[in-house]
């Protein structure tokens, strides 16, 4: 049940009209009063034909005409409005359901508290099946004004204990940072100019769509400027940034003036300050040593530094939020990199995780340099991945985020929570699709029978709990195959499984042998040197041994049957 508290507005005989009116779209049915205050005594004029809207109007408005008599500042702002509407899987309500509803309703709001004789007049209409409208003036019978601040969190909790007593769909409980819902108002208008989201949502997406491409506020708002967006920043005297707002081109009022929202009325986590936490994060000077050993490609960065997710997901919150938030900016810049067929999923992800990066946690962004530096790399880069490195870092933003909705669980952030686990469903049909030409392109190698049953082996005595899952799998061929060219490259492969097994735990993940596919293909991607052949060979450049004499032969690489194996000869 979501009960949506609008605006406060001044003309209570035209929110009546609108009630009992045929609707925008006809869709107003039977409208009638199903409560109201204790000393209503009016005719319903959906009952009465008597009865008219400006006599309700009047009735309803009286305390604010006495104020306004007997102060010299008129109250304008004293309409109350607050639809109440069910979910539409939820069974028919009653009208006295309906009636016991709004009456809680207003409790919690402050507009009627329990026991109070001179509390604000109301009345609840009902003019559809699902939903109910609250209309109350917000001068009480004393001329006094009521308390209504926070009152839209108090409401939220009693709807959540409405869900419970009458067994309706039960929402999560908020926390305060989710986006603004759009308004009748902005819903009509998108409707109007055939537009499939409201001004503030698209201005949303185009934000997010440019946090990884800046590395400041003012290179954010250039990029939305080169993208056509209107921009209008406030700065100081000295020219200093200090708010900004945008706008949807064509979004004008009736003026045909630009309409801008300012960004913190967008989303919670838009506002200035909290993006210039966010872009201006400096990272520490990196060591040369570091910098040589980073691999040569942005997307293997990229997986590189979600490998290492896992382990800081572990520790202060602060930290784990600055990583969740790095997250979404790491799944926003791979959807506008990848592949056009990946797209479509990967922007539904980002869309969804995109509430998961905020919480009341205040992230400390400093902490996620490492995770943000590789979202700039990618950003900037120019070419996009192949297939197999696509498929690992698809594979690895889904297990990230499956830690993130965890760590919100956790912490009972439900919103977040669910969020992230919708997410996670549109990054697995991602990494499904990334994993398809690398699984066509391993089908027709095939192994030796006694080498495929060692490396089965291997599987058996590393991750014995998930070995039956992984051998059944239909992919297991495929890992099978990666695991020997990681051997080829010197690497051994019960450490591989030991390490993949460590980074992603197996038992959430419905085909584990395709999983492991991605990991080991990006920890074995690059060969071990083999020092004992390296220091032959530079022996062998020089022509001759220390002592004069003529370098050996090189001895023979062999394969011993017993094992499937590479065994150099000592």
């Amino acid at each position: 049940m979501i009960a949506a508290i609008k605006p406060a507005g001044s003309n209570t005989r035209g929110l009546l009209a609108y009630l009992y009116g045929p609707g925008r779209h006809d869709e107003h049915t039977d409208p009638h009063i199903v409560a109201g205050f204790a000393m209503l005594g009016m005719p319903d004029p959906g009952r009465d034909e008597n009865a008219t809207l400006t006599q309700l109007a009047r009735h309803l408005d009286a305390p604010v005409r006495l104020r306004n008599s007997e102060f010299g500042k008129k109250v304008t702002d004293h309409v109350w409005h607050c639809p109440v509407r069910a979910a539409p899987e939820d069974r028919h309500l009653s009208d006295t359901e309906w009636a016991e509803i709004a009456q809680r309703i207003v409790e919690a709001a402050g507009i009627a508290p329990p026991g109070d004789d001179l509390s604000c007049r109301w009345i609840a209409v009902r003019h559809a099946d699902d939903h109910i409208h609250i209309l109350a003036t917000t001068i009480r019978e004393d001329g006094r004004r009521p308390t209504l601040h926070d009152s839209g969190l108090r409401v939220g909790d009693a709807c959540r204990q409405i869900e419970k007593d009458y067994g309706l769909r039960r929402l999560k409980k908020g926390d305060g940072t989710a986006s603004r819902r759009p308004t009748q108002a902005e819903m009509h208008k998108a409707h109007r100019l055939g537009w499939q989201q409201t001004s503030r949502e698209w201005l949303q997406d185009r934000i997010r769509t440019a946090i990884p491409h800046a590395s400041d506020a003012e290179e954010l708002l250039a990029y939305l400027q080169a993208d056509g967006i209107a921009v209008k920043p406030r700065r100081g005297p000295s020219g200093d940034l200090l708010g900004y707002a945008v706008g949807r081109p064509g979004d004008v009022n009736d003026n045909g003036e630009q309409i801008y929202h300012p960004g913190g009325k967008i989303a919670p986590d838009l506002t200035l300050p909290k993006l210039r936490a966010r872009l201006e994060a400096t990272a520490p000077e990196e060591h040369p040593t570091a910098r040589r050993n980073r691999p040569a490609s942005p997307w293997e960065q990229a997986t590189d530094a979600l490998d290492a997710l896992h382990t800081d997901m572990n520790g202060d919150d602060t930290l784990i939020q600055a990583h969740i938030a790095a997250l979404g900016e790491l799944i926003e810049v791979t959807a506008q990199k990848a592949p056009a067929g990946l797209r479509p999923e990967l922007h539904a992800a980002s869309r969804t995780f995109a509430r998961a990066q905020r919480s009341q946690v205040e992230a400390e962004h400093q902490a996620a340099h490492v995770l943000r530096a590789a979202v700039r790399d990618v950003a900037h880069t120019a070419t996009g991945p192949d297939g197999s490195v696509l498929a690992a870092l698809t594979a690895a933003l889904v297990w990230a985020t499956i830690v993130a909705a965890r760590w919100h669980e956790a912490k009972q952030q439900a919103q977040q929570a669910e969020a992230a686990r919708r997410a996670v469903q549109h990054l697995q049909m991602a990494t499904e699709q990334a994993l398809v030409p690398v699984l066509e392109e391993l089908a027709p190698r095939h192994l030796q029978e006694y080498v495929s049953r060692s490396l089965a082996h291997d599987v058996r005595a590393t991750v014995p709990d998930h070995a039956e899952r992984i051998l059944a799998d239909t992919a297991w061929p495929a890992l099978a195959t990666v695991l020997s060219d990681a051997e080829a490259r010197g690497h051994q492969p019960r450490q591989l499984l030991k390490e993949a097994a460590v980074q992603r735990e197996l038992i959430s993940a419905r085909q584990p042998a395709r999983v492991l596919v991605t990991r080991i293909q990006h920890a074995g991607r690059n060969p071990i040197p083999n020092r004992r052949a390296e220091a032959a060979r530079r022996h062998t450049s020089t022509g001759a041994w220390s002592d004069g004499g003529a370098a050996p032969a090189p001895q023979p690489t062999v394969l011993s049957p017993a094992s499937g194996r590479n065994r150099s000869r000592r």
